[in-house]
């Protein structure tokens, strides 16, 4: 006989239900709906990532919305379900959404929530991070300390890189992109190529300004270049973040070729999406080549990593932590559970979902419209003039 769900229930009188699949960090996403009147139930199963079946139980036989994760499988199967236990949405707590057959959601009528506009300039941090340990070798370092190997300073000790007046290529020059590479520019005066289908003015501007201000304080200028190229920016580039969106055209953007046309002794980061890396070519490029280094926050087949790229000492590896800022993830919280309640109310649809301020402003009370419906001009949603 299988084990009871392990369910928290708050408010259980309120007259619409909302699921969480998981506990989520923070209150004020659950005293949200609770004011509104949800009984709001959070899944504790031990359980990393929820099988279609568990979230069906989850389910039941009368459910409003759901707010989940993208570990999870949010198919034909789970939008049927949810159709007939009379839900209207489903949103992820993450910006991507690549877990969601959002064709499905269409034809069940459900509309699919996410969390933009509250991750960028903690990816964007957590990007620069994983360069700057890449760099100077920091945690091959830590660990040898750790193991009780120093034995004193030596010349040629764990030997990085600096940063300062070197390249760092940017592709995929969005938010995201555009928040790291202004961070690298100005935290360690690197020069900037970047690869992006559109021009990233902006981004542009602000090297410039700041190249001019470098100039004018006696000291030598930061440049931009906007590549032609991908390939231009792989092989230009001294450090190269990858921040693209994840479909057909990127999935293996880095692959055995593309690799080859890097510095030898270049840096790559993902903090994107871990398709966008061949990783068995990856883990080859890394055996071969020593000195080339990489940091890694998401991995092609997560949660597993593929063979051998554990024992790479030239590879930093987390365990997708790029929103794991308490901010962050508390505001992906609060946005998840407003798309539930901005459908389960009949509000209309936030006009910028990249512009979330005020609906993380915890003095005032929300805006009457869901943060972002990725689905709300399938559905026919109607947009907030606020």
């Amino acid at each position: 006989m299988a084990k009871p769900m392990a369910i928290e229930v708050y408010n259980p009188n309120g007259k619409y239900r909302v699921v969480s699949t998981k506990p989520m960090p923070g209150t004020r996403w659950i005293n949200l709906l609770v004011d509104q009147g949800c009984r709001v139930e959070i899944c504790h199963l031990k359980k990393t990532i929820l099988s279609v079946e568990d979230i069906i139980e989850l389910i039941g036989n009368k459910c409003d919305g759901v707010i989940g994760q993208l570990t999870e499988d949010w198919g034909e199967t789970l939008f049927s379900a949810l159709s007939k236990a009379g839900g209207k949405v489903f949103s992820n707590m993450a910006v991507g959404y690549n877990n969601v057959d959002v064709e499905a959601a269409n034809k069940y009528g459900i509309a699919v929530g996410n969390t933009p506009g509250v991750l960028t300039e903690t990816t964007a941090e957590l990007a620069a991070s994983l360069s700057l340990a890449a760099a100077r070798r920091i945690v091959e370092a830590d660990g040898f300390m750790r193991a009780g190997l120093y034995e004193g300073w030596l010349p040629h000790l764990f030997v990085g890189n600096l940063l300062k007046g070197q390249t760092v290529g940017v592709i995929g020059a969005g938010r995201i992109g555009s928040a790291y590479a202004r961070m690298m520019v100005e935290g360690f005066k690197m020069n900037l190529i970047y690869f992006d289908l559109y021009q990233s003015t902006r981004l542009e501007k602000f090297v410039t300004a700041y190249g001019q201000f470098l100039k004018a304080n006696g000291e030598q200028p930061v440049t931009w270049k906007r590549a032609s190229s991908m390939e231009e920016v792989l092989r230009e580039a001294d450090l190269i973040s990858l921040h693209p969106v994840l479909d057909k055209t990127t999935y293996h953007l880095v692959n055995k070729e593309r690799l080859a046309m890097m510095k030898k002794e270049a840096i790559l980061v993902n903090c994107s999406r871990g398709p966008v890396i061949d990783e068995v070519a990856l883990v080859n490029h890394l055996r071969e080549n020593p000195m080339f280094r990489v940091g890694l926050d998401v991995f092609e087949e997560e949660p597993f990593m593929k063979p051998g790229l554990a024992d790479m000492k030239n590879a930093i590896v987390v365990p997708h932590i790029a929103s794991a800022s308490k901010w962050t993830r508390e505001g992906m919280a609060t946005l998840a559970a407003l798309n539930v309640l901005g459908r389960i109310k009949g509000y209309p649809i936030w006009s910028d979902p990249n512009r979330v301020d005020p609906f993380l402003n915890e003095n005032a009370s929300p805006p009457n419209a869901s943060p972002s419906i990725v689905n709300s001009k399938a559905l026919g949603l109607p947009v907030s003039k606020l």
